[in-house]
């Protein structure tokens, strides 16, 4: 984190010219097995296209509400920082009735369909795969997203003092977030570079998003995210906090 860090885009982009080859998330699914490991580049390439998305084909502007309908996965911490980098506010498990855009994992479609603006789906199916048959009603996130460019610039710039992220009914700015994640950070154990969190909790509360993306981000280390992690067992874990060189866990 630089001192000129105020919002969590800056903090990618402070990862980018750090060291862009190294692992920022490694993602496990484990109900379905699925592995994805993306270094700070490829998750800054998805930032940008789902960015790009955002604010040029569905017009999102600073200001306005995305509802983010989704669990804790690597595609939702990208889209988290797509939501930073056009200055949207991320609405973490909010009410899509109150949002101009919704974004839905595929078992809440039901309950972003009271959204009456865009709505994207996502199938969260391993290597970002797309809906066999596209959700009625909703854009296929795994078909719109791969002809985005792959830089982004905001068409106006993102003020930190702003709202920038809800969860659980507390509003952040970007400053108050970036801020909280690196004070927060010594808290979970993180030290610094080289510090690898695993985090198993959800991310419809601040803890988990703390330790599942932002604290990690803020401090140069690395994130492996864990969902249905209680699947796994005691001996499971193990030789994952081993053979992923974890230094740290929070579930």
């Amino acid at each position: 984190m630089n001192a000129t860090d105020r919002t969590p885009a800056d903090l990618l982009r402070s990862a980018l010219a750090a060291d862009a080859g190294r692992p920022l998330v490694t993602f496990y699914d484990d109900a379905t097995g699925e592995r994805v490991e993306l270094s700070v580049a490829t998750f800054a390439n998805w930032v940008a296209k789902t960015a790009n998305l955002l604010q040029g084909e569905l017009s999102a502007e600073p200001g306005d509400r995305v509802a983010l309908l989704l669990p804790a996965h690597w595609q939702t911490a990208v889209w988290l920082l797509a939501c930073s980098s056009v200055g949207v506010v991320a609405d973490v498990a909010g009410d899509p009735k109150a949002a101009d855009i919704v974004v839905s994992g595929p078992d809440t479609l039901d309950a972003a369909r009271a959204c009456s603006g865009s709505r994207i789906a996502l199938a969260l199916r391993p290597l970002g795969g797309r809906f066999p048959q596209p959700p009625d009603g909703f854009a296929d996130y795994a078909v719109e997203v791969p002809g985005q460019g792959d830089r982004f610039a905001p068409f106006a710039p993102v003020d930190p003092d702003e709202p920038a992220l809800v969860v659980a009914g507390r509003e952040f700015s970007g400053a108050e977030l970036v801020e909280r994640a690196a004070a927060e950070a010594s808290g979970l154990g993180l030290t610094g570079p080289g510090s690898r969190l695993l985090s198993g909790l959800p991310y419809d509360t601040w803890e988990g998003l703390c330790a599942g993306l932002y604290s990690p981000l803020a401090t140069g280390g690395s994130v492996v995210l864990c969902r249905n992690l209680e699947r796994l067992g005691e001996e499971g874990l193990a030789k994952r906090v081993e053979s992923e060189r974890v230094t740290v866990t929070a579930r």
